[in-house]
């Protein structure tokens, strides 16, 4: 419990990070604010949102949720063993995922294989961004204290 807490707390520490890289990125490419994680949020809570709402609220609400969940679960590796740019990468792609499902399954977002290049490489950047800095926190402040040595091959 302590590492998922621990973990969360990483994934805050990540998610400002993202904030922070979203905004430099931002300032050089003049690209909008993307308000997706909003709209996914709140047709979640059961609202209809259409795309052009703004919610800022639930835009922070949504990506700091997000963020200190999948800490969490980046704390949980941390305890584990999975830790290191191996687990940053797997984050990663865990970040990715999670965010494409909630807003694919809620059609406030697009599958990203139909988003501009451009796009698709600003949010893998931004989530790896996350990733790192969730992945850097945990491993310094969680010790791998359940590392299990077995199953080392496939059989």
């Amino acid at each position: 419990m302590r590492a998922a807490g621990v973990g969360a707390a990483a994934g805050l520490a990540g998610g400002a990070a993202m904030i922070l890289t979203e905004k430099v990125e931002q300032g050089v490419t003049r690209r909008p604010n993307s308000y997706v994680p909003a709209r996914a949020l709140l047709t979640l809570l059961g609202r209809r949102p259409d795309d052009t709402a703004k919610p800022f609220l639930s835009n922070r609400l949504m990506h700091y949720g997000t963020a200190a969940a999948l800490g969490a679960l980046r704390g949980l590796w941390a305890v584990t063993g999975i830790r290191g740019v191996y687990a940053n990468a797997w984050h990663t792609a865990v970040r990715l995922g999670f965010d494409q499902t909630v807003e694919n399954a809620t059609g406030a977002g697009a599958p990203p294989h139909t988003w501009p290049r451009r796009e698709l490489v600003v949010d893998v950047l931004h989530k790896a961004a996350f990733s790192v800095v969730t992945g850097m926190v945990a491993d310094r402040l969680i010790r791998p204290r359940l590392v299990s040595h077995r199953g080392r091959t496939s059989h």
